[in-house]
């Protein structure tokens, strides 16, 4: 691994960054264009994420329109794919409305709703530039602050018989939906995959931290990706922390984990050229902060304090847990916030009160049964809902349902049931039972369905009772599932966030969306906080000041509840265990 030097690099005319939320994607693609502007390039830098913070980066109003920076050749756009996406659903709605019955209306409209009319939407608005002479002699460079996913490339290169799959399609779950009437920018669309494919043309930057989860990410994102024949792909690793900084117990033990990660880089990755990015002592807004994290320049640090008293610990939510009775519990959040370990931490205490616990996960790279370990008493069960299992039952009763169908037909299925969202819904089936054990025990599950799966099976099912279609693939105990979810006595939902923009924000959206569903969270947790420590190293100094805005917004959440940064691990019941004791100390 070396240094990404921004002064030095030549990047191909098109460069697109993924990666994990909260990796840094937007710092890294601000840095580049703004080195390349001031190298003399004309550079277009462009966010489509619904999330994106680019204006805040800097510090100036954005919208769709170009707008180019003072004193620079930098312009920057600011994609609202959201925006789009709604205007998207009701070009495809609105003639229905007054047509079809209320709740047919309903569920095309959660059919539109979800994450891949956004990304599709998105990917509608920035193809223009993949595809436009005009932006070509505009810009000698555009770079994307965020990348489509290669399931929604390889949905838009599949056979263009949207509308005919639609008409015939009667299962109302499928993924396809946001593709219908797109089928004239077909011919469009390939051509911008095709540019993503030219390795003359277009590099990605898959961008993670020195975190495991953010490389298994990355390793997901090259594969998918690779799928489709794009294969000029480097990985970026932002927030590299050098072993002088190790300074004070907690910094040391940062620094060994960092090491640690380095020597477990997943296989898919090392091959690929390796570059890594420093770790910014300072929030990286406005352009004379980029410009010196860039240079490497140094940076004065000033801790700000913040008093956490307004913060619960883990024994007064889980005191508030408790008072609701045998209920379920569900830790949600964006991956690598710690969902397991605080969804195994809760487990654990509540049994070590005396009651009947159940520890499940929907989350295929959660490890329940790891964080847990062998030496859990007997009255303590544990186990996982495996996606593989349930996608493929799931997947036969789809063919099922579908009857004869065409090769074209076939082969939108086959993708279709590589989405996402069809995981999240097949391994809906087995969280409904999961649910049912909650009469007379604890029931916690790590990661749940999104508002956005319980609205469309709610959704769907309204308009299966409607038109009398067949309800074959969606069992009894979904359609009865959502009133236990609503209710705050039977169902506490955990919001867990870290103290950082990215996560808060996510956490945010989740948040909003499964108020759709009419599900309210119960509590917010803040992870992996460094504030609550006694810290003195210049390092983790800039880290505690950064959490700052973060804390203070999350407070004014119901029940926040705050976890401190953990030197080792918790592993095992035992050590989970006196862990608790700890915290309560």
């Amino acid at each position: 691994m070396k240094p990404f030097n921004f002064q030095t690099i030549e990047p191909t005319r098109y460069v697109f960054l993924t990666g994990k939320g909260g990796v840094g994607k937007t710092s890294t693609a601000s840095s580049l264009a703004l080195t390349l502007a001031d190298r003399g390039k004309r550079v277009l830098l462009v966010s489509t994420d619904p999330a994106s913070n680019l204006q805040d980066v800097f510090e100036t109003e954005l919208d769709e329109t170009p707008r180019l920076i003072s004193s620079t050749t930098l312009s920057i756009a600011n994609f609202d794919p959201e925006q789009a996406a709604k205007q998207y659903m009701e070009r495809m709605v609105g003639p229905y409305r007054g047509v079809l019955p209320d709740v047919a209306i309903q569920s095309m409209e959660e059919q539109l709703s979800g994450a891949c009319t956004v990304e599709i939407a998105a990917f509608d608005q920035f193809t223009e530039l993949l595809t436009s002479g005009t932006a070509r002699e505009q810009y000698d460079h555009v770079v994307f602050d965020t990348a489509p996913t290669g399931h929604t490339l390889r949905l838009l290169t599949l056979p263009s018989a949207w509308n005919e799959f639609l008409e015939t399609n009667t299962t109302g779950v499928s993924c396809l939906g946001p593709l219908a009437g797109l089928s004239e920018k077909q011919q469009q669309y390939k051509q911008a995959v095709d540019t993503l494919a030219n390795g003359s043309e277009t590099t990605l930057l898959l961008v993670a931290r020195p975190d495991l989860s953010t490389l298994l990410e990355a390793e997901r994102a090259a594969i998918e990706l690779k799928a489709i024949g794009i294969e000029r792909m480097q990985l970026v690793i932002n927030g590299v922390i050098p072993s002088n900084e190790a300074t004070d117990r907690f910094s040391r033990a940062v620094i060994e984990r960092q090491q640690a990660t380095f020597r477990s880089i997943p296989k898919e990755l090392v091959s690929l050229p390796t570059f890594t990015l420093p770790y910014a002592y300072e929030n990286l807004v406005g352009i004379p902060a980029l410009r010196r994290w860039v240079s490497g320049e140094d940076v004065d640090v000033t801790h700000d304090s913040y008093e956490t008293g307004a913060y619960d610990e883990v024994d007064q939510l889980v005191d508030a847990i408790e008072k609701d009775g045998p209920s379920v519990v569900m830790t949600m959040g964006k991956g690598g916030v710690g969902k397991t370990t605080l969804a195994s931490l809760i487990a654990v205490a509540l049994h070590e009160r005396g009651h009947h616990v159940h520890l499940t996960t929907t989350d295929p790279a959660a490890h329940v049964a790891l964080s847990i370990g062998a030496d859990k008493p007997e009255t303590f069960t544990v186990d996982s809902i495996d996606p593989i299992v349930e996608v493929e039952t799931y997947r036969q009763d789809v063919f099922l349902q579908a009857g004869e169908v065409t090769d074209e037909q076939r082969a939108m299925l086959e993708e279709d049931l590589r989405s996402p969202c069809t995981e999240e819904i097949a391994v809906f089936r087995a969280f409904a039972a999961q649910v049912a054990k909650s009469t007379d025990r604890f029931v916690v599950i790590d990661t749940a369905p999104t508002g956005h799966t319980l609205l469309l099976l709610d959704a769907t099912e309204s308009y299966h009772r409607e038109l009398e279609r067949s309800t074959g693939i969606v069992p009894e105990s979904v359609r009865t599932l959502l009133p236990k979810l609503r209710d705050p006595k039977q169902t506490h939902v955990i919001i867990t966030t870290l103290p950082e923009a990215t996560p808060v924000y996510e956490a945010e959206r989740l948040a909003a969306d499964l108020a759709r569903a009419s599900i309210q969270p119960f509590a917010w947790v803040v992870n992996q906080s460094f504030t609550p420590l006694d810290v003195t190293s210049k390092l983790l100094t800039a880290k505690v000041a950064s959490e700052v805005p973060w804390l203070e917004r999350v407070n004014t959440y119901p029940r926040p509840t705050l976890l401190a940064w953990q030197e080792r691990l918790p592993v095992g019941y035992a050590s989970l265990s006196q862990l608790i004791k700890e915290e309560m100390k």
